[in-house]
């Protein structure tokens, strides 16, 4: 039986999808530890918009100059988004200081990143 080698990386050269995507797997290991009523509720709105944010950043980069601009307005907004219901999460005590604080400085950096 051959093996295959792995699909190659997508966008190497973006920073801001590096960055967006480490940030992504950071809040995938901390959603598997949060309680039970959250994860299934709260947790899953914010992975859905973390997803949006990974796609409108992918999709920007390989827009056209004239069509980055309301593409990355959008992955503006649903980064906000993510930003304001991690808030929640960490004031419903779903994530505790250390946790908030390790989520909440990639996604200020990515926010910069974006222009925001």
């Amino acid at each position: 039986m051959a093996f295959k080698s792995p699909p190659p990386q997508l966008s190497p050269s973006l920073p801001i999808l590096q960055k967006a995507s480490g940030a992504y797997k950071l809040w995938h290991e901390t959603l598997q530890h949060f309680p039970r009523l959250e994860r299934f509720t709260l947790g899953v709105k914010i992975d859905g918009l973390f997803s949006e944010v990974l796609e409108y950043i992918l999709l920007a980069g390989y827009s056209a100059k004239t069509q980055k601009l309301p593409i990355v307005q959008r992955a503006t907004t649903k980064l906000d988004s993510v930003k304001f219901f991690v808030h929640i999460a960490w004031e419903l005590k779903a994530l505790d200081n250390n946790k908030y604080i390790r989520l909440s400085e990639p996604l200020t950096e990515i926010g910069r990143m974006l222009g925001g």
